[in-house]
């Protein structure tokens, strides 16, 4: 997991566990947070997933669920799916008037957003991470909307340490903070998704049943690991050693849908993060995927992703490079005074 080598490793009893070995994060935007009480604020929905970390006093948190629930210092949380989300001082904060945090330099290339009444501070560090797959990826669809790291360091003992560094480095005003908090927190969140997989995926159920039989789940884990191969249904029925009508409708009973349709997702994913991240030419992403002609491409991607690669190539070029998205702090969250 999190190793872009995968392939040149051996394959893994776990067909799960190989197909997450190329899963990455990277630390997009962070920023540490001093805000005094009453204070309150909202964290829009986003692609992204958003990480927390409490360094002193504690707060609450209102959960994807509308729950809220107490975070004390040294307590993290990761929601992969970006769900929108609340940390106030108190409960109900953030269902008063509206008001705005101002950001100020802080440790250099870090900076540091203050806000709230006149009462103690809360300090916090939080993260923007971008995952190296689609959003759609199955993977992301199936982990939970909230990820605490109270509850998996027990399994985790190389947690505890590392969010005793964080809280050193978010207690000192010293160079490169930002970079080491922003590395802290990807091999805190990694640990965290590491821990869901190992001991099960909590209840979840589709998908990764299916990646967990030990025949389909080593024809996903041969998909997801080399997506630009030509996949035949006589392929994929020699990886679970089976004969073309036998797999298919194995397939089909364990995944829900046919192998082609199943293929096309994870290529047209695939070209997705290549037009998107790596910001490839249509040509080159078609030529990758072992199409003819890039028009015979997009009229694939299109029927499988609903709009033509043109627009995400577009929407890549016009967004900020990727070598400069490792400096930018995050945009500030909307944020509501407390009484």
């Amino acid at each position: 997991m999190l190793d872009r080598s995968s392939r040149n490793q051996p394959p893994s009893a776990d067909p799960l566990t190989a197909m997450l070995r190329g899963l990455r994060l990277d630390g997009v935007d962070y920023a540490r947070y001093r805000m005094t009480e009453p204070w309150g604020l909202l964290f829009p929905a986003q692609v992204a997933a958003r990480f927390h970390f409490v360094a002193e006093r504690g707060c609450w948190l209102r959960t994807p669920d509308d729950d809220w629930v107490r975070l004390e210092p040294g307590d993290a949380v990761l929601l992969p799916r970006g769900a929108e989300h609340a940390l106030a001082s108190e409960p109900g904060a953030c269902a008063t008037q509206l008001g705005n945090c101002q950001f100020q330099s802080c440790c250099g290339e870090i900076a540091e957003a203050r806000g709230g009444g006149e009462g103690e501070a809360t300090v916090f560090f939080s993260a923007s991470l971008d995952f190296n797959v689609d959003a759609r990826h199955p993977v992301l669809c199936m982990m939970p909307e909230l990820m605490w790291v109270h509850e998996m360091a027990v399994h985790e003992p190389g947690i505890p340490p590392l969010l005793s560094t964080m809280s050193c480095e978010l207690a000192l005003d010293r160079v490169g903070a930002g970079g080491i908090l922003t590395r802290l927190a990807d091999v805190v969140a990694a640990a965290l998704i590491r821990s869901w997989v190992e001991r099960g995926c909590g209840d979840a159920k589709g998908w990764i049943a299916a990646a967990r039989d030990p025949d389909i789940g080593r024809v996903l884990a041969a998909v997801h690991l080399d997506p630009a191969k030509d996949w035949t249904v006589a392929a994929l029925a020699q990886v679970m050693h089976a004969s073309r009508s036998a797999f298919a409708e194995r397939f089909a009973a364990v995944v829900g849908e046919t192998p082609a349709r199943y293929v096309a997702q994870v290529r047209m994913q695939q070209a997705r993060q290549w037009l998107e991240r790596d910001r490839l030419r249509i040509g080159i992403v078609a030529r990758r995927l072992g199409y003819d002609s890039e028009a015979s491409f997009s009229r694939a991607f299109k029927r499988v992703v609903g709009r033509p690669p043109s627009q995400f190539r577009a929407a890549a070029l016009a967004s900020t490079p990727a070598d400069e998205t490792a400096t930018r702090t995050v945009a500030p969250p909307q944020q509501f005074i407390g009484t």
